[in-house]
């Protein structure tokens, strides 16, 4: 079918919309303002801010021509389809979704951001199929770094965390590492810049409880550094090379507990080239592309578009 469908994702960092259908995939999406020196955002000025902006993000992709007949449309409702998973910031995309999907008299189908990212990541890297059998993921954001075991659920997927960070998220470290460096937050892409300027190679070797490991201690690493007057682009490649190294070393733990499945890694901190380079050579791991690693829409429009195909399809 060439259904067109349409998304929404109001992250706690990226206000988003996109379209998946009729031959079009396009998304638009916008950082929300953090004031300068600040972690994040309080989740009542996340929602303010993506209430202000979501229908620009709409306008945009009909500017653009993207915009065509909706046959359905879906937001991400929660960060993970498990029982408690709640952020305020959701109800925006959602709100908003169901009333569009009301007033056009077309289906609306919710998933979690977390499965949208899984959609947006296979699909980008050219495996759609992925979404339809097993498979390892690493959901590595801001927020999140959780090692998945992936099932197929319907349109959708289901995903049951069997590893990842015990504290602070592989995101977390690397936004604090930055604003300690006094550069702009989220700090990923500076981090990543400083990285090729480094003259040190050392880093910290997380360890590594099962799947599981703790990175609430590096922060403080990571001052030390900075006290030291380490220069920036070693305090970078520290940062970098330490959470790459714990991501190595899980990874092929899981691997020789499920082998034989595949290895997907979305999520911002999955854009970061050395992390990217080392996860593909060692462990055989794909990605999504760097537009879609990031929060995105593209992801949950491509979960209705399914959705709505197997209704067609009985």
């Amino acid at each position: 079918m060439c259904a067109q469908c349409l998304g929404f994702d109001t992250s706690n960092y990226t206000t988003s919309a996109a379209v998946f259908g009729d031959g079009t995939a396009e998304n638009r999406g916008r950082l929300l303002t953090v004031p300068e020196g600040a972690l994040g955002l309080r989740q009542s000025d996340a929602l303010f801010q993506h209430v202000k902006r979501l229908h620009l993000m709409v306008e945009q992709l009909r500017a653009d021509g993207a915009v065509g007949e909706i046959a359905a449309v879906g937001a991400s409702v929660q960060p993970r389809a498990v029982e408690g998973s709640y952020m305020p910031c959701f109800l925006v995309g959602e709100g908003e979704g169901r009333t569009l999907a009301a007033a056009l008299g077309v289906p609306f189908y919710p998933c979690s951001h977390q499965q949208g990212h899984i959609a947006a990541a296979a699909w980008s890297a050219g495996r759609a199929d992925l979404l339809d059998k097993p498979h390892l993921a690493w959901h590595l954001s801001g927020g999140t770094t959780e090692l998945l075991r992936v099932e197929p659920e319907g349109h959708t997927v289901r995903a049951e965390a069997v590893g990842g960070t015990s504290d602070i998220a592989a995101g977390q470290l690397v936004d604090r590492a930055g604003v300690l460096l006094g550069l702009p937050f989220p700090a990923g892409k500076a981090l990543d810049a400083l990285y090729p300027e480094a003259d040190d190679t050392s880093f910290f070797r997380v360890k590594l409880n099962d799947l599981t490991f703790s990175l609430s201690g590096m922060e403080n690493k990571v001052k030390e550094l900075l006290e030291r007057g380490e220069k920036p682009a070693n305090i970078a490649r520290f940062t970098i090379d330490t959470v790459m190294n714990v991501l190595v070393r899980a990874t092929e733990e899981a691997q020789k507990r499920w082998p034989g499945l595949p290895v997907l890694c979305s999520g911002g901190v999955a854009s970061n080239r050395q992390i990217r380079a080392a996860m593909e050579k060692n462990c055989g791991a794909v990605f999504a592309q760097p537009q879609y690693a990031t929060d995105n829409a593209l992801g949950v429009a491509i979960l209705v578009h399914r959705a709505l195909e197997r209704e067609v399809k009985g």
